[in-house]
């Protein structure tokens, strides 16, 4: 295992000591994930300033063969998180998410963003209406880019998981689960039975179904070579 970060809140390393011969780099996403501004030195955070550049070296080290990413977050800024999971959507490697603790808020899209997905028993899954904080003008304007921001988080999560927009809306605006807010809280199976997650699983079974997708990735690449 070579460690390629030193970074404490973004702890990367190289997977590459299985008998299959596959090197996968390994991505945590933890805590709270940071925006534009810093967060203090005790919270535990995923800065994206650093995420960004990690996956576009992925993309071009010919080495790397995919990516494991094991999500434990309670969410952030929403702009940062969407950044991250459209890099990792967009990556041509094979991909494949662990949901383990928590994947809240923006950490939906994070954790749907990969090729595949798994999700421990125990974790949550908690699904709620875009929040804005700090000062903000009360016109008819905010509301609308709140919810122009809520159509493209929705829009994400649909496009790249099993479950359907008018499905995900209604989950967002539940107000049977949550005390004085709207949501709802879905534990590991649940996520798995919405369609927002592949399968529940730990990290035997995401690390092997991670080598079955680059064996497949690798044979249809020489099916395209053999017939060129």
């Amino acid at each position: 295992m070579e460690n390629n970060n030193s970074d404490e809140k973004n702890t990367q390393c190289l997977l590459d000591a299985g008998d299959e011969g596959h090197k996968i780099h390994l991505l945590t996403i933890i805590g709270e994930v940071e925006g534009h501004e810093k967060l203090p030195s005790n919270n535990k955070s995923t800065n994206y300033e650093s995420v960004l550049p990690t996956l576009a070296s992925i993309e071009e080290n010919g080495e790397v063969d995919g990516m494991l990413v094991l999500i434990n977050t309670v969410g952030g800024d929403v702009e940062s998180g969407l950044a991250i999971a459209e890099m990792i959507a967009s990556l041509s490697k094979p991909t494949v998410s662990l949901v383990l603790g928590g994947s809240h808020s923006i950490g939906v899209p994070l954790a749907v963003s990969t090729d595949y997905s798994f999700i421990v028993p125990s974790a949550t899954m908690m699904i709620h209406p875009v929040r804005i904080n700090g000062l903000v003008i009360g016109v008819n304007q905010t509301y609308k880019m709140m919810e122009r921001t809520q159509e493209r988080i929705v829009q994400f999560v649909s496009d790249h998981s099993n479950i359907t927009k008018k499905r995900m809306e209604k989950l967002m605006l539940d107000t049977s689960q949550l005390v004085k807010d709207v949501g709802t809280i879905l534990c590991g199976q649940e996520a798995v039975k919405e369609g927002l997650i592949n399968e529940v699983g730990g990290i035997s079974e995401a690390i092997r179904k991670l080598h079955i997708l680059i064996e497949e990735e690798r044979e249809a690449k020489k099916e395209k070579e053999h017939k060129n």
